[in-house]
């Protein structure tokens, strides 16, 4: 028994913390939604799925805006939690840091599409403490672009009640940013609040600051914005699974949408999103709809043999 208690010391430890945050109701800054939705998980299922030493894979079929016109690409979106040290902004990596950590779910989303002769490659980490009341907002977004033309780099870390922002672009106007915005919600973040329960996603009108991967593409300045958000039942028919839900983002100032859509049960899997803007002359809506979903421990999985999982998860089959 001391065995196995020494040897899953961190599990029992985090879904005890996982216990006590819903037991004591524990909310993040945010509108409470009136939308119903299924029951949420016990604490116990909560910590089983979250902290089982796994991650969550997920591949799509992407559409990507860019350059006018719709480019057919690929996605993934990898959730997983981790200890987050909240003084650096890092992941804890030594028993020495231990105290000065928290878990966090981690979003990691890749997305790859081609522009005619070149590629680009976009790469977003958002880290949102779990139910955590010391740590309400989500602590740090960081994206890497990289194409042919050149790369950026965007980050912003939730310092001094609001999020310091740092960026390095090969773009001229982005060549040196560092600024401040105020503290209030995330666009990135989000992602994050629908797998930790949808329940508390903010609805109406709100500021929102939006995502760093739209920002990059279309070369603006992050802001808060006026944002218009609603929550309801997705009625369509082009994304997979049941009792789906659809989150809504609306930027009147700025003519560009996001919908998000997951299944309405734990553990609210996304099955896809939309996006419409602007690309050049034409308002053009990206999509991204899911393939297949595996959970594994991919960091252990980095030899050639393991490229079978890779090709699973990509081909959708």
């Amino acid at each position: 028994m001391k065995q196995i208690i020494t040897k899953n010391f961190l599990l029992i430890i985090l879904a005890l913390a996982v216990v006590f945050a819903f037991a004591m109701k524990a909310t993040v800054f945010q509108q409470k939604s009136n939308v119903a939705s299924p029951a949420e998980p016990a604490p116990v299922q909560f910590a089983a799925y979250w902290f089982a030493g796994k991650a969550e894979l997920s591949s799509y079929r992407l559409e990507q805006a860019q350059y006018g016109v719709l480019n057919p690409g690929e996605a993934v979106l990898i959730f997983v939690t981790e200890d987050f040290r909240t003084d650096k902004q890092v992941k804890s990596e030594t028993a020495d840091s231990r105290d000065k950590a928290i878990p966090v779910l981690k979003t990691n989303m890749i997305r790859k599409f081609a522009t005619g002769i070149y590629d680009y490659s976009l790469f977003t980490s958002v880290f949102t403490p779990i139910h955590n009341p010391a740590f309400p907002n989500t602590l740090k977004v960081s994206t890497s672009g990289q194409e042919w033309c050149g790369h950026s780099y965007i980050q912003l870390n939730y310092q001094n009640n609001g999020y310091q922002v740092a960026g390095k672009s090969y773009f001229e106007k982005e060549v040196n940013e560092a600024y401040s915005v105020a503290k209030t919600w995330l666009e990135d973040e989000l992602w994050n609040r629908i797998r930790l329960d949808p329940d508390k996603l903010p609805v109406g009108e709100i500021q929102l600051i939006p995502g760093t991967m739209a920002a990059r593409l279309r070369h603006k300045q992050l802001e808060p914005l006026l944002a218009q958000t609603k929550l309801d039942t997705y009625k369509g028919v082009l994304y997979p699974g049941k009792f789906l839900k659809a989150y809504r983002i609306q930027y009147p100032t700025d003519d560009r949408t996001l919908m998000i859509v997951f299944e309405g049960q734990f553990p609210h899997k996304i099955v896809g999103w939309e996006e419409t803007y602007k690309s050049k002359d034409n308002v053009l809506t990206s999509r991204a709809v899911l393939k297949t979903t595996l959970q594994s421990d991919y960091w252990n999985h980095n030899a050639p043999a393991d490229s079978t999982l890779r090709k699973a998860l990509l081909s959708g089959r």
